[in-house]
Parts: structure tokens; C-alpha cells; sequence
């Protein structure tokens, strides 16, 4: 089996508050806006907006009514602790980096090289505005 991700489907806590910011973020990183699809499942209390990409589909959700006071934490069980995007190269994490900031990301680390992580590994860490936290990386090049 190749371990493939088909699509990735977030949880956020207010809809209204995180649909323009990944409106602004997923074009950044290759989504086009014409391919979104937004809908609403009755049957689950859900309302869904993907965007749609060859390689990935991307989604955000709502919460359950009973969860939407929850504040979103990394370190909990079951929690998503971070999500990487990959690019070619540090002169894109650059400027990724700065249209981050542009669209009011929370730059948390970066861009810099972690060494940590590998000598060559160059990446900018941030947070969407419910707290989740995503990562634009590149090594190896």
C-alpha cells in the first residue's frame, strides 16, 4: 500500500469566524475557491465546507452544539496536534510566511530551520484563529 492521505476533514469551533480565514489560507496553498463545496447535514448536526484540491481534499466542520464552548487544545487525546504542508522550497516558506501574516495567522515559530528536525529543515509554524496549528515546511532541497 502507498500511504496516500485522501482528504482531512478539521473540526472548527465558530464557522462564521473560520470560513474567511481559510478562504484566504487555501488558495495559498494551491485549493482553488471554484472547487470548494459547501453543505450542511442535517442528520448530523454538521456543517461542511471542503476544498477540494487533485491531491487532497480539505474540510472544515462544525461543531456539535454540546462542544462548541470547547476550547481546541493540541495536547488533548484524540486532538490533531499539527498539520504540515510541504513545499519545494525555503524561498516559498519565505513567502507563504509573509501572506500569512497578511491574512491574520498567528505566526507562532519561524521561518527558520529547526534543526532539531533535521539539519536542512526550514518551516514556519501558525495557528488559524480557533488555535489550530499548521506548519509550511521544506527539507531536503
Amino acid at each position: 500500500m502507498k500511504p496516500v492521505i485522501d482528504h482531512i476533514q478539521i473540526t472548527v469551533k465558530d464557522m462564521s469566524v473560520a470560513l474567511p480565514f481559510y478562504d484566504k489560507l487555501m488558495p495559498l496553498l494551491g485549493f482553488d475557491l471554484e472547487k470548494r463545496i459547501n453543505a450542511v447535514v442535517q442528520a448530523h448536526e454538521l456543517h461542511v465546507v471542503e476544498y477540494i484540491h487533485p491531491q487532497l481534499a480539505f474540510g472544515i466542520n462544525s461543531p456539535r452544539e454540546p462542544f462548541a464552548h470547547e476550547t481546541v487544545h493540541r495536547r488533548k487525546p484524540g486532538a490533531l496536534h499539527h498539520l504540515a504542508f510541504k513545499v519545494e522550497s525555503k524561498a516559498e516558506v519565505d513567502r507563504l510566511a509573509v501572506e500569512l501574516e497578511k491574512i491574520g495567522a498567528n505566526i507562532i515559530d519561524g521561518p527558520r530551520l529547526f534543526p532539531q528536525h533535521g539539519s536542512d529543515y526550514y518551516a514556519v509554524f501558525f495557528k488559524d484563529p480557533d488555535g489550530i496549528k499548521y506548519e509550511i515546511v521544506c527539507s531536503g532541497t
